[in-house]
């Protein structure tokens, strides 16, 4: 997707990655046939008098121009891609960044015209260029949109998405000084982190299995204090090359039973995003799942426990998970309880929304994500300013609202032992005159 030629001034291109031995006369008959051209100059050191690589072609028509760089950016100029953008004659625009994108740990077979076509489809593209050296394709290469809008669209949707059976991170552009040590460790990387390979595994038995692939400096397996396997371990290579090799054929091997993940060991500061985002696919992917079988239950005794909650609860049906949200070892007042079938969870709403346990009377509702949650503050906000009169409200509990929390499955949570032994017989209270505000808030 080229720039309209129209938010130009100007009907002059820049045309990059050139040959030394291209001359102003090689490019006229190459870009005459897109219209009439004004003239072609091409960049030379003032000294030697050798081209630096990139000329500008003025054409007497923007039409002209914005045809050129629709039809033969990255086409052939003796042997090598051109790469054509608009001449921006304003540096503070190129120096500001702004729309500008980082993408690395690129396929090898990715060049910069199936990189344009990948991400022309997130806005206009100024520029847009693999970085490559003799040999190739370096792993990384650049994208500048022309609004930071377009550029964070493309961050959004493909960052750590696999591109050419390899998953790229994406980010926006940072200064050279500040970005080439990153591009350094991540494409000449000796540290291999290993995962899911469970107990049973100690130091020599990791070394055993990856010294196949070349001289190692350090193999350790992470322990608990007991001496156990944490399931995790880390081998440092002295050449990149074995890493690499290790990494490609161990990922996904069956050892001990499981499928082990093998990749480069990773800083906090680059993990985190990744681990972000896979938290937030695990939680929406439960939250679509638990629709209409999860409760959120609050106002719960202090003696209430996850057991408890269970036997409070399981008269209604079969329970999936029963949690109490602990701080430590002491209740936070409120909890989940997800049930195996939407009628079952309706049923327990509405018969123990309000009754009392332990003292207390419940507030039971199915559990919200956070954008239905935060639906109803706008309404919420506007009835603040509203007097309530006194003695008008019969049952005037109004438990505090609940965190941005979604009850997870059982396996992934750990349960808390309560304080109390026996459950108090529920009993029912008279229903309130009006429905109890969304706890939801």
């Amino acid at each position: 997707m080229a720039t309209s030629a129209l938010s130009h001034s100007t009907a002059t291109l820049y045309v990059g990655d050139l040959l030394p031995e291209v001359t102003e006369e090689m490019l006229h008959e190459k870009f005459t046939p897109a219209g009439n051209i004004l003239s072609v100059i091409i960049c030379r050191d003032k000294i030697t008098g050798q081209s630096l690589g990139y000329a500008y072609i003025n054409f007497q028509q923007p039409e002209d121009a914005e045809r050129a760089l629709d039809t033969m950016n990255f086409e052939d100029m003796n042997g090598k891609a051109m790469r054509i953008m608009w001449c921006q004659r304003n540096p503070s625009v190129i120096k500001s960044r702004i729309g500008n994108i980082f993408i690395k740990n690129l396929d090898k077979t990715i060049d910069s015209k199936l990189l344009y076509d990948t991400f022309s489809a997130f806005g206009s593209i100024m520029s847009c260029k693999v970085v490559c050296d003799e040999n190739g394709s370096k792993g990384y290469g650049f994208v500048h949109f022309e609004t930071r809008e377009s550029a964070q669209k493309a961050i959004d949707s493909l960052n750590g998405k696999i591109l050419n059976d390899q998953k790229v991170y994406i980010e926006h552009s940072k200064s050279s000084h500040k970005r080439e040590p990153e591009v350094v460790a991540s494409s000449l990387y000796t540290n291999v982190y290993i995962n899911n390979f469970g107990e049973n595994m100690d130091d020599e038995r990791l070394k055993e299995l990856f010294s196949k692939y070349g001289p190692t400096r350090s193999v350790k397996v992470m322990t608990d204090q007991n001496g156990t396997s944490k399931g995790f371990g880390f081998v440092s290579f002295k050449k990149h090359e074995d890493a690499l090799k290790a990494v490609n054929e161990m990922n996904g091997k069956d050892v001990n039973g499981k499928a082990i993940y093998v990749g480069r060991a990773q800083k906090k500061l680059e993990r985190q995003p990744e681990v972000r985002r896979t938290f937030e696919q695990i939680n929406q992917e439960w939250i679509t799942s638990s629709q209409g079988v999860n409760l959120y239950i609050n106002n719960l005794a202090d003696c209430i426990d996850d057991r408890l909650l269970h036997q409070v609860f399981s008269r209604y049906g079969t329970i999936i998970s029963a949690k109490v949200m602990m701080e430590g070892r002491r209740s936070k007042g409120f909890g989940f309880v997800c049930f195996s079938a939407p009628e079952e969870a309706t049923k327990a709403v509405t018969e123990m929304n309000g009754r009392i346990v332990d003292s207390k009377p419940l507030y039971v509702a199915f559990a919200q994500c956070k954008k239905d949650r935060l639906a109803p503050l706008a309404n919420q906000k506007k009835m603040d300013h509203i007097r309530i009169v006194p003695n008008q409200v019969i049952n005037t509990y109004q438990p505090p609202p609940p965190p941005s929390f979604i009850m997870p499955p059982a396996s992934q949570v750990q349960n808390h032992a309560g304080c109390c032994h026996t459950v108090p017989k529920p009993q029912v209270v008279p229903s309130p005159s009006r429905t109890p505000q969304s706890m939801f808030n």
